[in-house]
């Protein structure tokens, strides 16, 4: 059980958006908005579109400059997580932190557990030793606003379905897989692989903030050999470039 809870707790860790800081506000200058409907990518998107336009147009549908440029954001909700071949979840709570390369995850699950990770840049802690944290500055949304910087290639992948893929890989060779909607230019679904195990992140709702598009429901998944484990994510409170207090990322003695 142990094994597979740290697993469940990697998989949270990999990060669907680029989320940053732990709010010290209880409320934000702006709300939160509906759902964007009816949105359109800022250049068509069509079966002959380029991966570097692809991701491009990815990149302006997440917000552009704004979210290239956003500071911080934190994501509080509630989270299920399941074994695998398993119809019954694990309910919890979560709160989901970073700035920059900087990381704070929290799960409360009790009475069954709870835990926490906080990596300050350097160096990483965690309650519950051998959960690993993937890096979030060389995989998933990060990526979209780093791929036109020298290091960076952006290669085509097959399209699934309707969706159109491009891949975004490093000089070090990692690599994240994305898919987006031709009709928004929003990424729905993203993969990348980290220390043997197949990480995948489907987006399902979103919520403008401030100009920036943030993922409010998601479900990530694990490969592992004795089947997927998932985890069903609900942001149900979101807040952005707030004021942080130098004890956010600090590490226990």
């Amino acid at each position: 059980m142990k094994t597979l809870l740290q697993l469940f707790l990697f998989l949270a860790l990999a990060g669907s958006f680029s989320l940053k800081a732990y709010a010290q506000t209880a409320t934000n200058a702006k709300a939160v908005t509906d759902s964007v409907k009816d949105a359109t990518p800022a250049t068509a998107i069509t079966a002959t579109t380029a991966p570097l336009d692809l991701a491009r147009a990815a990149l302006a549908a997440q917000g552009g400059e704004k979210f290239k440029s956003l500071k911080n954001i934190v994501l509080r909700g509630s989270v299920d997580l399941y074994g695998p071949n398993s119809t019954q979840s694990i309910p919890g709570g979560f709160v989901l932190v970073t700035a920059g390369d900087k990381v704070r995850m929290e799960v409360d699950a009790r009475p069954l557990f709870s835990f926490k990770q906080i990596y300050d840049g350097q160096q990483s802690y965690s309650s519950l030793p051998g959960a690993e944290m993937p890096p979030t500055s060389k995989f998933g949304m990060r990526l979209l606003g780093k791929f036109e910087e020298p290091g960076y290639t952006v290669s085509a992948l097959p399209d699934k379905k309707k969706q159109r893929g491009f891949r975004i890989g490093d000089a070090e060779g990692n690599a994240t897989d994305f898919y987006l909607d031709p009709a928004t230019g929003r990424v729905v679904s993203f993969t990348f692989s980290f220390n043997g195990y197949n990480f995948g992140t489907e987006n399902k709702k979103f919520k403008d903030v401030e100009g920036v598009l943030v993922p409010t429901s998601f479900t990530q998944r694990i490969e592992m050999p004795q089947g997927a484990a998932f985890a069903e994510f609900n942001a149900k409170d979101i807040k952005v470039n707030q004021t942080m207090g130098d004890d956010v990322f600090a590490l226990p003695n």
